[in-house]
């Protein structure tokens, strides 16, 4: 066996495995450094691929690290609190209202926001509201499980809510206004079919009527954080409270739609993914008086180490004939014809994804899916159907995504635990059907829009 593919592997495997186990917290961008350096340092990849890796992860690192510090924003003007007050409030004491407005609450924050982001804000979220209502930690799980579940699928209706999308989307020359044309719908629907299926495994473990809150989640933290004293606008009432909640909100929202506009007008999206989150830090600075540089210590700039290093390493594997591989494998299957061609790629995304992790398989899936020379219609919809395997598919396990392993480490932190039996009571039936049905509108949808 050629020396290089022996290091590609070994790297590969020890890396996946560190990130996996990620012993005394360490985080997922050191692990995934230091495979790359050993890739880079016997030569497995080129100077020049280093530049086409920039070329490629460029932006979609800089707009996903723009969308994180919103988020980040987001909670110094104390968006979770008066969240999870919201939540609290329109559920009007019923366990089955609180569980749909959870699902459109983690929904709404991919999209506004991105995957990864959207578990940093709804996670804290649902862990203060739940423990405001003194639920017991069976009474949480379902709640805490379906959100992450539902927070991290949302991110396929839209190419933007998640980096590894947004690089695979340069690779395969797709722009994100296509994306969401031919994936919006199909995904849409999938994602309702699967907040249903969720709703029918968890409803017995769902309290009907929810317990009475401990204190007022949103004064108290109105309470501690706000003095005149210091220099802070206080935000007197909840009226005055929600109204800038929905301004913040509007903006964000703004912003987001004009990532599609940027796309559509060939403008680098990360122009305006920068722009937004500066002009949010600005009106953070205004209202709170707040020194925007304690951003630069709570924004994880890790994100851009652990892009650039996973995609060196899956580039080494390129590099090795990984790629040729998976090409003898698909090419009969492929040739047979669309619908056979989508499933086969949803499928071996979502088994690599549970393997090694979705950024990985959907880099794997997206560079082997450039060296089939397929005609634009068959490329774009493998590519969709990768998207759904990367992003719904990879589910089935608690590890299959980066967001999940950034959920289970916030609840190790809040000493919440989730067994694997817990999830995988929920996955091993809900992703599975949702994959099928989300792959199968894909195809229907394809052929619709272009015969």
């Amino acid at each position: 066996m050629d020396i290089h593919i022996m290091i590609s592997v070994f790297v590969f495997l020890m890396t996946t495995l560190v990130i996996f186990w990620r012993p005394r917290g360490i985080n997922e961008a050191w692990p995934a450094a230091v495979g790359a350096a050993i890739i880079l340092l016997t030569g497995v990849v080129s100077q020049a691929n280093i530049v086409d890796i920039i070329q490629k992860i460029g932006g979609a690192s800089i707009t996903i690290i723009a969308t994180i510090v919103m988020a980040v924003i987001l909670e110094s003007f104390g968006f979770f609190h008066w969240a999870a007050a919201r939540l609290a409030s329109l559920s009007r004491g019923s366990g089955y209202r609180l569980y749909w407005n959870i699902q459109l609450l983690c929904f709404l924050m991919t999209l506004l926001f991105n995957n990864d982001g959207s578990i940093l804000i709804t996670t804290p979220i649902l862990i203060l509201l739940l423990r405001n209502l003194q639920m017991k930690p069976h009474q949480q799980i379902p709640y805490l499980l379906t959100g992450a579940l539902i927070a991290t699928a949302s991110s396929a209706p839209i190419g933007v809510s998640n980096i590894v999308n947004l690089i695979a989307l340069k690779i395969v020359h797709m722009t994100l206004y296509m994306h969401t044309a031919m994936m919006f719908l199909p995904a849409m629907v999938g994602l309702v079919f699967m907040s249903w299926l969720m709703y029918i495994l968890v409803k017995r473990k769902l309290p009907k009527q929810l317990p009475n809150s401990a204190y007022d989640i949103e004064q108290i933290f109105f309470t501690r954080n706000f003095h005149p004293l210091k220099g802070q606008i206080t935000v007197e009432t909840k009226s005055q409270r929600t109204k800038l909640m929905l301004k913040i909100l509007l903006f964000v929202f703004i912003m987001r739609c004009s990532l599609f506009v940027a796309s559509f007008l060939a403008i680098p999206i990360e122009i305006v993914a920068v722009f937004g989150s500066l002009v949010l830090l600005v009106w953070r600075w205004y209202h709170l008086r707040t020194n925007p540089v304690d951003i630069l210590k709570k924004t994880p700039w890790q994100i851009l180490v652990f892009a650039f290093s996973m995609y060196v390493i899956i580039y080494g594997l390129h590099n090795s004939g990984l790629t040729d591989l998976l090409l003898k494998i698909c090419e009969p299957i492929v040739h047979q014809g669309l619908f056979e061609a989508s499933f086969l790629m949803g499928g071996l995304v979502s088994l690599l994804s549970n393997f090694f992790n979705n950024h990985p398989a959907l880099l794997i899936g997206t560079i082997t899916l450039t060296e089939m020379n397929l005609d634009p219609v068959t490329m774009k919809t493998m590519y969709l159907a990768s998207i759904i395997g990367s992003d719904i598919g990879s589910l089935l396990l608690p590890i299959g995504t980066l967001a999940s392993l950034i959920w289970m480490h916030i609840l190790r932190q809040n000493k919440i635990k989730v067994h694997w039996k817990d999830y995988l009571k929920v996955s091993l039936i809900a992703v599975p059907l949702t994959l099928i049905v989300t792959l199968f509108l894909l195809y229907y949808w394809i052929q619709f829009i272009f015969t």
